[in-house]
């Protein structure tokens, strides 16, 4: 959260003339509902079943641009999905940094429980710690920090074309 997934591959599939897809969109428009709805009333299991019909409907699509959640690649079925659909490209950024992009994060389910700041930026220590061996499948990883969604973009573009 908060490392520019979505308009990052936005721009990039604009770029490359290929299709985008963000899965949290795709559970949302099947579940009738948000993201933040679907864990405040059924959990985060119910959002990651979702997610993981979600990731193999858009990894189906030849030469997307995907986007998913943090913890999409948590689900080895949709972590084998996407690897096979082409490379896999982490974006990351320091915690503060994440906390500043999202703000109070009323929108973000894992945060929802934080009532500080001091309690938010722990929070997402604490995702992030756990989700290091995960993100470690990534085939690229670039680091966010201090760019702005251009420069991330090109420095993505630079990855994959040298693929």
């Amino acid at each position: 959260m908060g490392t520019g997934k979505t308009e990052v591959g936005r721009r990039l599939a604009r770029a490359l003339d290929r299709t985008f897809v963000d899965t949290d969109r795709l559970v949302e428009a099947k579940a009738g509902r948000s993201v933040w709805a679907i864990f405040a009333h059924d959990g985060e299991a119910a959002f990651r079943a979702l997610e993981r019909d979600a990731v193999a409907e858009a990894c189906a699509l030849p030469d997307a641009v995907i986007a998913t959640g943090g913890g999409a690649l948590g689900d080895p079925e949709s972590r084998r999905r996407l690897a096979a659909a082409g490379p896999i490209v982490c974006l990351t950024a320091s915690p503060e940094e994440i906390l500043r992009r999202v703000g109070r994060a009323e929108t973000r389910p894992l945060l929802a429980s934080c009532g500080s700041d001091v309690e938010r930026l722990a929070r997402v220590r604490e995702l992030l710690a756990a989700r290091v061996t995960m993100y470690g499948s990534a085939t690229y990883k670039v680091d966010t920090t201090g760019l702005d969604v251009e420069q991330v973009v090109t420095r993505v573009r630079a990855a994959v074309e040298a693929r």
